[in-house]
């Protein structure tokens, strides 16, 4: 029998459910996992998730095959002991996910393990996006390469490298920071004292080491010798750290005792956001609590330290081709916020860097002009901006809205 037009149409309107692969790495990659998975939700109504996940990407609906901590490594030397197993498991993951078939696989920033898997999907016949795209415009420029034999799609969450990306013929899409869309253009201080059980007046700063064991293990003790130094000349100031783990809590508790005139430091399990929009200032581990630190509108010193053996790479292969590498300074394309790396990250060197800046009026006001348009500009339906370009890739951009 012949199916009847209206049947037909019923057909091309109706494809199916969207079967998703994602791999995330970490904490900010499962954010971002989340917020792409609700936004294709609400989209397309059905949709069917799987890969590497983490807690959030499982509140959404994702089903977890490995947890996204799996992915938690950084450096180059630091990732040695941890080759066998991740490559163990992006064996396994080629397997399962080319067997599944899905639709399209989306890694979700950790590019050293996401390329080479996108790779092998696409060359079994997968279209394949990378969200967050990677900082090659920063350093080892020459794996842009690798990442348009990879990729069919990149999703840029900062403005400017969408050219460089373009002038090496790799497919990009600027989709603006989800981070952006969630923290309030004025965040409320005094809610999130409140809620955290702070002072309203005091001269709040907050710490934060980093979301990896690694981080906190290299700079929580100078991060606690910085509250002491600032103890000693500002003895009012009052001194918060969310932790992302248990594990990070107890190096960080670890690192705490060693440093004998450590101030009382209030430990918050995760709340990163609420410590921000508290804190009158910041000591902040490079990475993505950078540009959360920035759309809070908080002063911030910017620190961090690579194994040794992966800074004398660094060094002596020349690597890094950027004058900075915190995003905010990277975003406003100056030396604004003050930036330590290795030797220079001090207790003394930090505190003096922070305080100094707390005590100036006529940069707190410009920071809070700077960090605002940048905001905004970043401020876009970053998640929903990602499911479009992603469904247009895929043909499927007359879904259901």
């Amino acid at each position: 029998m012949t199916a009847s037009p209206g049947a037909a149409c019923e057909a091309v309107r109706a494809p199916g459910p969207l079967r998703v692969a994602l791999v995330a790495g970490e904490s900010s990659g499962d954010q971002l996992g989340a917020a792409l998975i609700n936004a294709l939700r609400e989209r397309l109504g059905a949709l069917e998730c799987f890969g590497v996940a983490g807690p959030k990407m499982v509140a959404a609906g994702c089903q977890a095959w490995e947890s996204a901590e799996a992915l938690a490594v950084m450096g180059l030397a630091e990732v040695l002991p941890h080759v066998p197993r991740l490559l163990r498991l992006r064996a396994d993951l080629v397997r399962r996910f080319t067997a599944a078939r899905p639709d399209v696989f989306i890694g979700i920033d950790a590019p050293a393990f996401n390329l080479g898997l996108a790779a092998r999907l696409r060359a079994a016949g997968l279209v394949t996006v990378q969200y967050v795209a990677p900082q090659v415009w920063a350093w080892r420029q020459s794996r842009v390469r690798k990442i348009g034999r990879a990729c069919d799609l990149v999703l840029c969450l900062l403005p400017f490298e969408t050219g460089f990306y373009a002038r090496h013929g790799v497919a990009t899409e600027f989709v603006g920071h989800p981070l952006a869309d969630q923290i309030p253009l004025v965040p409320d201080r005094g809610a999130a004292r409140a809620a955290l059980g702070l002072p309203a007046e005091a001269t709040v700063v907050a710490l934060l080491p980093g979301s990896r064991v690694g981080e906190v293990a290299r700079l929580a003790g100078d991060f606690v010798a910085a509250a002491a130094w600032i103890a000693a000349r500002r003895p009012g100031v009052r001194f918060i750290a969310p932790m992302a783990s248990a594990r990070t809590r107890e190096v960080f508790q670890s690192k705490r005792a060693q440093v004998s005139d450590s101030p009382e430091i209030l430990l918050t399990d995760g709340q990163a956001q609420a410590v921000l929009a508290a804190c009158d200032g910041a000591l902040v581990a490079s990475g993505t609590a950078t540009l959360e630190t920035l759309l809070s509108r908080r002063v911030m010193v910017v620190a961090y330290r690579f194994g040794g053996l992966t800074a004398f790479l660094l060094r002596r292969l020349r690597l890094v081709k950027v004058p900075y590498f915190s995003q905010p300074n990277l975003l406003l394309g100056r030396a604004f916020v003050p930036e330590l790396l290795q030797e220079a990250v001090t207790g003394a060197a930090l505190g003096a860097a922070l305080l100094g800046r707390l005590e100036d009026a006529d940069y707190r006001g410009e920071l809070d002009r700077e960090f605002e348009r940048v905001h905004r500009e970043l401020r876009c339906g970053g998640a929903g901006r990602a499911a479009d370009a992603i469904l247009r890739r895929l043909g499927r951009d007359g879904a259901l809205r």
